[in-house]
């Protein structure tokens, strides 16, 4: 199996005026959905990231909650302070999932499956920094960032012998949970679950078991930042992210931890996608989505097994290549997103913020999250879209009009190479190819001299 790595470039010429793109920008990212570390040269203009040391749990052994290769698992932890003191934001990390033994084998020589190969400190940014001019609901709060080495979500509970893998997603949240309020979580009197991608989907899976930790009195609620996988067909027909959903289910044993309201109607495999999952999640839950989920269009609607021949590789390397059949594939996409929703949206405690755009992640990269530039919906950026939702200033249910109307998105352009999901091996949600992001809220060309956007403005959301 090829190790992929994703090299991030952010160069770009604009041919209008823009904000200011420095002041809060980080010169480092870690991305969700790479093997590797991707950094962005540190420039002196750039303000340091809030870097965090890594905490590994060293109770969790005890409690069978260790990492693939059966390691401890960890978090980082930066404490609240003045009226954040009581309040906590936990994280929940991303990056894929493993659905056979040769895939997880290989995850656990990786920082997705075992904590000798994670990073000794991570940089707080976006919904995890600690700046107000960056994060102005969370900035005081008790951050915590759970590290992700199960690759089922959090959500597995078995083992293979023979392969020496332990599949202990469940009981490493357990146990992350469990130290957590050891070190005042207990007191907390408003706390949220987050995560990206893999995490985004945990954060659906744990939303209630999150919100049963704490009395009543407690302000609990939920988000799922690029987490919503749907359960679609692929453009040949078939159904690759349901087969590797499957898998994972089948091999870590997931069913054990999914709801049984949902295991009633319905078989193991849909009850781990979400479309199935938010409407038997009773606690406040909030949808942070592309319509056009980069990921997804990589890797589940696109992906190199379904397309062997490559006619959907300009298309996937940038949106603007795509023909006029390709856009309408991608247009039933969001349909299906949208439709999806149609009851969640309904209900008076939930929360949405679909852009149209081809983006994956937005709540931890500080562009996306709040900056000059970031991503707008009713003329909110995504940080006070999900403030308002979470302290009741406002009911946020942003659904943004079709592609092309959004002239804000921070897209994702990629140098398409062969596809992370060759086969049911590599199962991760790594982004294969090399990266950029176009981040005008104009006309913008990238190094390459693409144009990224030139699009209409916003009339509708």
């Amino acid at each position: 199996m090829r190790r992929m790595n994703i090299i991030l470039i952010i160069i770009t010429v604009t041919f209008s005026s823009v904000r200011s793109q420095t002041q809060n920008l980080s010169p480092r990212y870690i991305l969700e959905n790479d093997n590797d570390v991707v950094s962005v040269s540190s420039s002196p203009l750039l303000p340091q990231p809030l870097m965090i040391p890594l905490t590994l749990i060293h109770g969790a052994v005890s409690k069978g909650a260790v990492c693939l290769d059966g390691t401890l698992p960890g978090y980082h932890f930066h404490p609240g302070s003045g009226s954040g003191a009581n309040s906590w934001l936990i994280q929940l990390e991303g990056g894929g999932w493993c659905n056979t033994i040769r895939s997880c084998v290989f995850r656990k020589t990786t920082r997705r499956g075992s904590s000798k190969y994670m990073e000794k400190q991570l940089p707080f940014t976006g919904i995890l920094s600690n700046k107000a001019e960056q994060n102005p609901d969370f900035f005081n709060w008790n951050r915590v960032k759970v590290r992700y080495c199960d690759g089922a979500s959090f959500s597995g509970d078995s083992q293979n012998e023979a392969a020496q893998l332990q599949f202990r997603g469940q009981k490493i949240w357990l146990a992350a949970m469990e130290e957590l309020m050891s070190r005042g979580m207990k007191n907390a009197n408003q706390a949220l679950l987050s995560g990206c991608s893999a995490g985004g989907l945990a954060s659906i899976l744990h939303c209630d078991e999150f919100q049963s930790l704490f009395p009543k009195s407690t302000k609990v609620k939920c988000l799922s930042d690029a987490g919503f996988f749907l359960d679609a067909t692929d453009v040949s027909g078939g159904h690759t992210l349901r087969n590797l959903f499957g898998g994972v289910v089948n091999l870590q044993e997931v069913q054990k931890n999914l709801p049984k309201s949902c295991l009633n109607h319905l078989d193991p495999t849909s009850c781990f996608f979400p479309q199935n999952l938010i409407d038997h999640v009773q606690t406040p839950l909030f949808l942070l989505n592309a319509a056009y989920d980069a990921w997804q269009f990589q890797e589940s609607l696109a992906p190199h097994s379904a397309d062997p021949h490559g006619s959907w590789n300009n298309c996937k390397s940038n949106h603007a290549n795509c023909n006029s059949s390709q856009i309408q594939i991608l247009q039933n996409f969001r349909n299906q997103m949208l439709n999806d929703i149609k009851g969640f949206s309904t209900t008076s405690q939930s929360g949405l913020f679909i852009n149209s755009c081809f983006a994956h992640c937005q709540s931890e990269r500080q562009d996306t999250w709040f900056a000059d530039d970031s991503p707008l919906l009713n003329n909110m950026p995504i940080a006070v879209a999900i403030g308002n939702w979470f302290f009741d200033r406002q009911v946020v249910k942003a659904i943004d009009c079709a592609y092309p109307c959004d002239n804000t998105c921070h897209n994702l352009v990629f140098n398409v190479g062969k596809s992370a999901m060759v086969d049911s091996q590599s199962t991760s949600d790594d982004i294969p190819t090399s990266m950029q992001y176009s981040r005008s809220t104009r006309l913008t060309f990238s190094a390459g001299l693409f144009v990224l956007s030139a699009l209409l403005p916003i009339t509708c959301s």
